[in-house]
């Protein structure tokens, strides 16, 4: 196993560890829940980096790192629903945007084609990221400003994430119209 497939696999087992700190009432745990889901991002970008300039890809990745990436945003959402911090409509917004985008992939490899990451998923995946640490350590510093800085980066990543599926399914609307 490569060391891009380390990172994919150690971000998954980050995703229980984070939910414990985050769902327990562990002394300070939604702040170290937040420096976890910070880290298992950064293996996010850093995975792919290492897979791509050293000629790393695999398949196991190809699969493996799209499901880790949604997993650990998918825990944190909800798990910041459960805690009430967040919206549930906003949650099922970018969760049904992950399953529509993960059968539009599935349907285009299907085809032999393969749909790479646009600079709108790209943005989506920031904004959430950003979004979600901001909820995690309550909107601070910005808390301290009355600045609701956690409500515009949620709002934003919902935006976002509505453009990039849109944009997504444009693009490759071609998938859906051939003939088999």
């Amino acid at each position: 196993m490569n060391l891009a497939n380390k990172l994919t696999i150690i971000r998954i087992f980050l995703i229980p560890i984070f939910m414990m700190f985050l769902i327990f009432e562990i002394p300070n745990g939604q702040y170290i829940a937040a420096v976890i889901f910070i880290i298992a991002a950064i293996t996010d970008g850093l995975d792919g980096y290492i897979a791509r300039s050293r000629n790393l890809v695999t398949k196991f990745g190809k699969f493996m790192d799209p499901l880790a990436d949604k997993l650990l945003v998918s825990a944190a959402l909800i798990s910041l629903v459960e805690l009430d911090k967040i919206p549930a409509w906003i949650v099922i917004i970018i969760i049904a945007r992950e399953f529509a985008i993960t059968g539009l992939r599935v349907l285009a490899a299907s085809e032999g084609i393969t749909i790479a990451a646009s600079k709108w998923g790209k943005l989506k995946t920031i904004t959430q990221i950003i979004a979600i640490v901001s909820l995690l350590i309550n909107n601070y510093p910005f808390n301290l400003l009355s600045f609701p800085f956690s409500t515009i980066a949620i709002y934003l990543a919902v935006i976002f994430t509505l453009i990039s599926g849109f944009e997504y399914i444009y693009v490759n609307r071609k998938v859906f119209s051939t003939n088999q």
